[in-house]
């Protein structure tokens, strides 16, 4: 079963469930007269509303994330932590209401009974979900094709799990040797034709083994399949396990570490582009006197225009225009071209240094983010001139530009303003954590922490 039908199903599952649990609670509540109740409630536009509740919570805890061979048990756990700290949050809207309304209170108790239904549908909707789509798996039907990178121990080992556990979803196509080395059986090429295997064999997954053993294996791996819709899964070395360096899922005990290609799911995209407008717009509107104020000072304290315009590098590579208050003297690249800016660059106007300092010189980017061309968070843009130079000096840097850039991430509230190659590439382990770990709770962490820099003027 593709990630794409996955989805479908669980989120048809959802919406039917959660409905059904509504519907069922709706009864008890007001059409059995069991209850007493202050006026009588609508029944479909509530429903409507409260699915959407919940698929936003879903998404935002992680339910709609891939299912790799988690077991059932997990996922009834998940299910029932975002249900009752959902549930939490509607006794207390509801309790917030009442109060200013002076609605006559009604028992607390019935914010119980909702939970329990809906803990025993929405899990009932699940596990029938999961049981079909293992029933399909073993019939050999939706699983994915997959290959393994490497040879010895490890190779064997992942070859045995996939041919022992059918559930596991994944048909063995081959190995891809390793340069250097005789062919092996069930050898499909070396791992330089990597790329051209995976697309004629139709490949969705890449285990790799031998990672500890041959150098450079990984990367070289990773950047042939950057490109690639398929799913990277490594054996991570014994010492990385038992120190906590890797955060590994368990295959039947053996242990995998995933190196994420679909960052966010779709229900997660949305509510990020959501949550991407209304701050937008809301900051943009809150701070219009400031940034007015700001516009007038910047024309009073230098010559020349209130906002630069520079060229970034976007999503997928695609070029944009990007947005900033000027905070240095105009043409200050027209001699030296392209450079980073140094902690005591003269090139900064005095105003220039406290916008930066502030980072209200940064405010103007929520029109690119209106615009689509970025986030709110993200990995920093940066100019073609350098991305052509960093994907010659940073092996897998291109995996940083398949995300929309944003106006701060986990490198700037951890790091501060790139002036060389080197704080670039400190920088960048900032980076590619925050996509390997990409979540709307780590967005919110980020967010939160931009604020104390902004308040405490930690910026550069």
């Amino acid at each position: 079963m593709t990630r794409k039908k996955e989805l479908i199903f669980l989120i048809f599952s959802d919406f039917l469930f959660v409905n059904l649990a509504y519907s069922a609670y709706y009864y008890f509540r007001i059409e059995s007269h069991l209850i007493k109740f202050a006026n009588p409630t609508e029944y479909l536009t509530p429903m409507l509303v409260i699915f959407f509740y919940w698929f936003l919570l879903f998404s935002t805890s992680g339910l709609y994330a891939h299912w790799f061979v988690r077991s059932r048990f997990d996922e009834f756990i998940s299910v029932i932590k975002a249900i009752s700290f959902g549930c939490i949050i509607l006794f207390f809207a509801i309790f917030i209401d009442d109060f200013l309304n002076d609605a006559p209170v009604i028992s607390r108790f019935l914010i119980l009974i909702y939970w329990l239904v809906l803990v025993v549908f929405v899990s009932f909707g699940r596990v029938f979900i999961r049981g079909f789509q293992m029933r399909l798996f073993n019939k050999g039907i939706g699983v994915r094709n997959a290959v393994i990178v490497g040879s010895g121990k490890s190779a064997n080992e992942l070859f045995e799990m996939i041919r022992k556990y059918p559930k596991l979803g994944y048909r063995f196509i081959g190995y891809i040797g390793l340069e250097g080395e005789l062919q092996t059986e069930n050898e499909l090429g070396k791992i330089t034709d990597l790329k051209n295997i995976i697309s004629k064999e139709k490949i969705e997954v890449v285990l790799v083994a031998s990672a500890q053993k041959i150098k450079n294996l990984l990367l070289d791996t990773l950047n042939y399949c950057v490109d690639e819709k398929v799913e990277v899964k490594i054996m991570p070395e014994m010492y990385e396990i038992i120190s906590g360096m890797a955060k590994t899922q368990q295959i039947y005990g053996l242990p995998l570490i995933e190196v994420k290609t679909e960052l966010l799911t779709l229900p997660q995209r949305i509510v990020k582009r959501v949550i991407d407008i209304f701050m937008s717009f809301f900051i943009l509107i809150i701070m219009s006197p400031i940034l007015l104020i700001t516009s007038i000072l910047i024309k009073l304290t230098s010559k020349g225009p209130v906002f630069y315009i520079q060229e970034r590098v976007g999503k997928d590579g695609k070029n944009f225009y990007l947005f900033k208050f000027r905070s240095m003297i105009p043409d200050a690249e027209l001699d030296s071209g392209p450079a980073w800016a140094d902690l005591n660059d003269p090139r900064v106007t005095p105003f220039g240094r406290f916008l930066r300092r502030t980072r209200l010189d940064e405010v103007p980017q929520f029109i690119n983010v209106l615009k689509n061309d970025m986030s709110v968070v993200g990995p920093r843009p940066e100019r073609p001139f350098f991305v052509d130079q960093l994907k010659k000096e940073i092996p897998y840097y291109s995996k940083r530009i398949r995300i929309k850039p944003g106006i701060t991430g986990w490198a700037q509230v951890k790091h501060t303003y790139d002036s060389s190659l080197d704080d670039v590439k400190e920088k960048l382990q900032y980076d590619f954590y925050y996509i390997e770990n990409m979540s709307l709770n780590l967005d919110f962490k980020i967010i939160v922490n931009t604020i104390i820099v902004v308040f405490t003027m930690k910026g550069h």
